[in-house]
């Protein structure tokens, strides 16, 4: 991590606005290898989507906070729930969506704000400012997109100038999905064992691949990704095995992406995500977020794929379904899926792009 630009931040309130879109992995992480600096298990692979997004102002100063927030008090946030509780720096505002935030969510953006305020040098507050276009809690990474655009505007107004490794070394304490979406298209998420060593960077791709959605249930899921991936890891019998294979998963999945091959891509995708969620099932109790319909959308899925187009599964931890494609057969993989899935919205999302600030830089 670099040193602060300067001290301005320490003088006068500093601001930064930056967007950054939800991605999907193709390649799971599930689990953590080291909780406190969230270290993965595994790699993993992800495709950065279109239309999918939160932008984030971030405003430092002792006079940030004082001034009216335009939010409506909302002290029972579930954007952050089972996060961890050491105190936050006090006097720091999050708005969320036009809704003053408190609780676990203030306390998990203020703790990483705390992150950049040492790295940066200073103690004054904070004001943040977020809006978005992923529903929370869904399985829609919504977390990736919010930690990204935190960590860049964040460092951005603290005065810092992070390289793109820095940056998402630093998103991937907030969320570690975060990490992927720093950068756009397809990126890999190198494990690592310690801080340094765990970062994204972009795969080049030839293929124009895209990611279709079949949104099941946009409601909040009950039990949070964190406390998913402790159950899994301490108690699935099925959980190592799920771990040894990611290793031939990946390789697999770089190699078909070199070679341009989007079958092979397809199908190591789909068994990596059933894997990761029978691995799930097999914890005691069941992690379990399927509902009817994501068995419905995963056998309508399968029947598409039978007819002719390419069309594979992936899962995440809620009960959408997303399917891997490429962009010249997505809208006639989409229609397919909606004349089998009457009732779900199915969207078609592209390649979409890294970490953008609002002056430019991207």
């Amino acid at each position: 991590m670099t040193e602060p630009v300067d001290d301005r931040a320490t003088r006068h309130a500093r601001r930064a606005t930056a967007t950054a879109h939800a991605n999907i992995a193709l390649i799971k992480y599930w689990g953590k290898a080291d909780e406190r600096l969230i270290i993965p298990r595994s790699s993993s692979l992800s495709l950065t989507l279109d239309g999918l997004s939160t932008t984030t102002t971030v405003t430092f100063g002792n006079d940030a906070c004082n001034g009216a927030d335009n939010g409506v008090a909302d002290g029972a946030d579930a954007a952050a729930a089972d996060t961890d509780t050491a105190a936050p720096t006090s006097g720091d505002t999050l708005i969320i969506d036009g809704r003053r935030h408190e609780g676990t969510a203030l306390q998990r953006v203020a703790k990483f704000m705390d992150l950049v305020r040492r790295m940066a040098g200073i103690d004054t507050p904070v004001r943040i400012v977020s809006r978005n276009t992923v529903p929370y809690g869904a399985g829609l990474a919504s977390s990736a997109s919010a930690f990204a655009a935190l960590a860049a505007a964040g460092s951005r107004a603290a005065g810092l100038d992070l390289s793109p490794r820095g940056l998402s070394r630093l998103a991937r304490r907030g969320s570690g999905s975060a990490c992927r979406s720093v950068f756009g298209g397809l990126v890999q998420w190198h494990a690592g064992h310690d801080d340094e060593s765990s970062y994204a960077e972009p795969v080049p791709c030839a293929m124009d691949l895209a990611i279709i959605v079949i949104a099941v249930s946009t409601g909040q899921k009950k039990l949070s990704s964190r406390s998913g991936m402790r159950r899994t890891v301490d108690t699935s019998p099925l959980y190592p095995a799920w771990i040894d294979a990611g290793e031939r998963d990946m390789r697999e999945a770089l190699d078909a992406v070199a070679r341009q091959d989007l079958e092979k891509l397809g199908e190591v995708s789909e068994a990596n995500a059933l894997g990761m969620h029978a691995a799930m099932i097999a914890a005691r109790p069941a992690v379990l977020y399927w509902m009817p319909q994501t068995v419905a959308a995963l056998h309508a899925v399968e029947a598409v794929r039978t007819s002719g187009l390419p069309a594979w599964s992936t899962m995440d931890a809620g009960p959408n379904v997303k399917v891997l494609t490429d962009a010249g057969h997505a809208q006639r993989v989409a229609q397919a899926l909606r004349d089998r899935l009457p009732g779900c919205a199915v969207q078609v999302h592209r390649r979409g792009p890294g970490v953008v600030m609002e002056n430019g830089y991207e």
